[in-house]
């Protein structure tokens, strides 16, 4: 589903020159969760950039289902954004003047789906996240963790296969953080690719297996951490 080859990214050049990722490789398979762990400033917005489609990097080759994403023209490149990767930004980026199910909508009508077809897949995905009731509500009338919610909906909506979360439970108590993480989690069992980037171990406990990076370089990985209880009950791999 992903393939990272080699990737760095550098900005500015000379004596300015900063790296954010410095030959990072990284593939990530339908059906897998990977968590991506790491101090500030260690590289792994960068790298969910790149994997997204949102930055090209500076040498190596980003993959995402068969198309090399740093040679698509700008067209080619916003059509599979629309179509394959769903990205739930830290900064959320919902449109104030859309309501929920809008906000939800916009990449489907973008991409094609009449308003009524975007309409009704977006209140599904708003009710697979909790907030069917909530559909008709602007961005300013939604508490910080509803808001949260509307945007994982948004990157869930549609035949996406590729799921990039960055933080994605930063503004949620830790109720409707598991609720998120579940979401994600089935979405994974069936049959997507999702990257998960937080600073909690027990979030990254939902992965399948954890990259820990440090000054824009993998370090280690690992298998998953102790998992949540419902995940031994037979319901995933």
């Amino acid at each position: 589903m992903l393939e990272i080859r080699n990737a760095y990214r550098t900005h500015g050049s000379g004596d300015t020159a900063v790296t954010a990722l410095g030959g990072v490789s990284l593939i990530v398979r339908p059906g897998e969760l990977v968590g991506v762990m790491g101090p500030s400033g260690s590289g792994k917005s960068t790298l969910l950039n790149l994997a997204g489609g949102l930055d090209r990097p500076t040498r190596g080759e980003v993959w995402v289902e068969g198309e090399r994403l740093d040679t698509l023209d700008r067209a080619r490149l916003a059509a599979l954004r629309r179509r394959s990767i769903g990205y739930v930004f830290q900064h959320l980026n919902l449109l104030p003047g859309l309501t929920t199910v809008e906000n939800v909508a916009l990449p489907l009508e973008l991409d094609g789906a009449s308003v009524r077809q975007a309409r009704r897949r977006a209140a599904a995905a708003l009710d697979e996240v909790g907030l069917a009731d909530l559909a008709q509500r602007f961005p300013d009338e939604l508490s910080g963790g509803q808001q949260q919610r509307v945007a994982i909906a948004r990157a869930l909506v549609g035949r996406r296969r590729l799921v990039l979360a960055d933080e994605p439970t930063g503004a949620l108590d830790s109720q409707t953080g598991e609720a998120v993480l579940r979401v994600l989690r089935a979405r994974v069992n069936a049959g997507a690719a999702a990257i998960l980037v937080t600073h909690e171990a027990r979030h990254a406990a939902w992965a399948d297996r954890v990259v820990f990076m440090q000054d824009g370089v993998v370090t280690n990985t690992s298998g998953p951490l102790q998992r949540p209880e419902w995940l031994l009950d037979g319901t995933t791999r």
